[in-house]
C-alpha cells in the first residue's frame, strides 16, 4: 500500500468504534431529564451532543462526553435568582432516580454521569434567542454565563466542507498523536489550532489521502511555532480556550519525526516511522522474509505488551517522570540533566523513577509502568521485559544499569479504566571505555 491507503488505514483505526454505547447512554440520560423536566419520554429531544464528539472529531478510547440539556424556558424564573446549584442537583437526582445503580455527581458547571469506561458531562441550559445558551456556574456564590456550541458545530462542518473534509481527519490524527505522546491538549483546543492551521493556507484545499504526510508535516510545524499564550479563540464561538499545559516542544519533536518519516518514503522503515508519530494505530510494517529469517536466528520472547490493548487511551492530563541517579560514592543526579550533558549512562548505576509533575490527576488515579529493554543485549539475553505493572504505591519504580541499549521506561495514569495521562524516559546505556569520566552518566 502507499501513502495514501496507509493514512486512510490510520483513520479508520482511529475510529469511535462504540458508537451504539455512546448514542444510549446520551438517550437514557436525555430521557431521565425530559421525564423530570417536561413529563416527556423522548431519548433525543432537548438535548445537543456538543464537545469532540458533536463535532465529529473525536477518536477511538473518547472517555469524556460532553451534551447540552436545553431547559423548559418557563422553568427559567424557577432559578434565575441564585438557582444555579439547585438546578444542577434536580438534574443530578432526575437522572439518579431513572438509574439508581449509576454514580452520578455535581461539578462546577455540569452533572457528571459516570461509567465505566466513559462519562457524561451534563450542562442544563437555557437557549438564547441569538441562539447561545445561559448555563449555571456555582462557584463563588452562583452566577449565570453563556456559551455558544452550537457556532462551533457549525463552523466545523462548514470549514471541513472548504478544506476538502480535511480538517475533521486532521483533528483525529492529531488526537492520535497526543495520545501517543501524553500532550495535555483539551479537544477544542486541538479543533481551534487545526482550524487555524488550515485557514492559514491554502495549500491543501484540494488535496487530500496522498499528501497527509506533508500536511501532518506543516501542521506540527505550526503549533511548534506558536507564540506562547495562555489562551485561545474557539473556532466559530471566539470564546476563550484555555491552554492547560505548553505543546510545543512535542509538537517540535513530532516535526521531526515526521520529517524521519518523509524521508523513509518508500523504504520498509517508513511505517514505522509515522508509528513514532501516531502510535500503533498506523498501519504496521510489512514482514519480509529475511526479516523473519534473522528474528528465528535471533530467537527471544518479545513480552513487549502495549497499553491501548489494555486500557482505552484519552489523554487529559500532564504527566511527568524522572530518575534519580545514583552510584557509591557519587552525588545523586537527575537523568534528564544527566543526558543532556552527557548522551548515556554507564552501567552499575541505581536508578528510581518518580512522579515529578501529576498536580492535576484525579483522585482515583492508579499508575502504571512499563520497562522495555530494547538493543542486541537484551534479546541475546532473552530479557525485553515490557510488561506493564501496577504501582506498588510508593510511586516510583527501582532499576539499574546493566547492559547496552536504548531502553525506555513509561508511567500511566489510569483513572476509571482509561488512561488519561502518559509521559516516558529513555535510558540509553553503554559500555565504558577509556575516554569515559567517572561519572559520564
Amino acid at each position: 500500500m502507499g501513502i495514501s491507503e496507509d493514512f486512510k488505514t490510520f483513520l479508520d483505526n482511529i475510529k469511535i468504534d462504540n458508537a451504539a454505547t455512546i448514542a444510549l447512554r446520551y438517550g437514557e440520560v436525555t430521557a431521565s431529564l425530559n421525564k423530570e423536566f417536561r413529563d416527556t419520554e423522548s431519548k433525543t429531544a432537548n438535548s445537543l451532543q456538543v464537545g469532540s464528539y458533536g463535532r465529529w472529531t473525536a477518536i477511538k478510547g473518547i472517555s469524556d462526553l460532553d451534551m447540552i440539556y436545553i431547559m423548559p424556558a418557563g422553568k427559567w424564573d424557577s432559578y434565575k435568582d441564585g438557582g444555579q446549584y439547585r438546578l444542577l442537583h434536580d438534574a443530578k437526582a432526575a437522572i439518579k432516580r431513572r438509574y439508581p445503580s449509576t454514580t452520578v455527581k455535581v461539578d462546577r458547571l455540569v452533572v457528571r454521569v459516570l461509567y465505566n469506561d466513559f462519562h457524561i458531562e451534563v450542562m442544563p441550559a437555557f437557549k438564547l434567542a441569538d441562539g447561545s445558551y445561559k448555563y449555571p456556574d456555582t462557584a463563588n456564590g452562583g452566577s449565570w454565563k453563556n456559551t455558544k456550541p452550537q457556532a462551533e458545530l457549525d463552523e466545523m462542518r462548514e470549514a471541513n466542507e472548504r478544506k476538502n473534509r480535511n480538517l475533521r481527519r486532521l483533528c483525529k490524527m492529531a488526537r492520535a498523536w497526543k495520545n501517543k505522546h501524553g500532550v495535555a491538549m483539551g479537544g477544542l483546543l486541538i479543533d481551534t489550532l487545526a482550524y487555524n492551521f488550515l485557514e492559514s493556507t491554502d495549500e491543501y484545499d484540494t488535496k487530500s489521502f496522498h499528501y497527509y504526510d506533508y500536511m501532518c508535516r506543516d501542521f506540527f510545524e505550526f503549533l511548534a511555532d506558536q507564540p506562547k499564550q495562555s489562551e485561545y479563540a474557539a473556532l466559530g464561538s471566539r470564546q476563550r480556550v484555555r491552554v492547560k499545559k505548553r505543546f510545543e516542544r512535542k509538537a517540535k519533536k513530532a516535526y521531526d519525526l515526521c520529517l524521519k518519516a518523509i524521508d523513509a518514503s518508500g523504504k520498509k522503515n517508513e511505517r514505522q516511522k509515522w508509528r513514532d508519530v501516531f502510535g500503533n494505530a498506523y498501519p504496521a510494517p510489512a514482514k519480509s522474509a529475511a526479516g523473519e529469517a534473522a528474528a528465528f536466528a535471533h530467537v527471544f520472547k518479545n513480552t513487549e505488551q502495549f497499553v491501548e490493548d489494555r486500557f482505552p487511551v484519552d489523554i487529559r492530563y500532564h504527566l511527568r517522570i524522572n530518575c534519580e541517579v545514583t552510584q557509591d560514592g557519587f552525588r545523586p543526579g537527575m537523568l534528564r540533566d544527566l543526558l543532556e550533558r552527557h548522551g548515556v549512562l554507564l552501567p552499575k548505576k541505581s536508578l528510581r523513577f518518580f512522579i515529578a509533575d501529576a498536580t492535576d490527576l484525579p483522585d482515583d488515579t492508579e499508575l502504571f509502568w512499563k520497562v522495555l529493554n530494547r538493543g542486541e543485549e537484551a534479546e541475546r539475553r532473552d530479557v525485553i521485559r515490557g510488561q506493564i505493572v501496577r504501582d506498588e504505591g510508593r510511586g516510583e519504580r527501582r532499576e539499574t544499569t546493566s547492559f547496552r541499549g536504548d531502553h525506555l521506561v513509561e508511567c500511566y495514569a489510569v483513572s476509571r479504566g482509561v488512561v488519561v495521562a502518559r509521559d516516558n524516559i529513555h535510558v540509553p546505556i553503554r559500555v565504558r571505555d577509556a575516554e569515559d569520566e567517572d561519572y559520564a552518566a
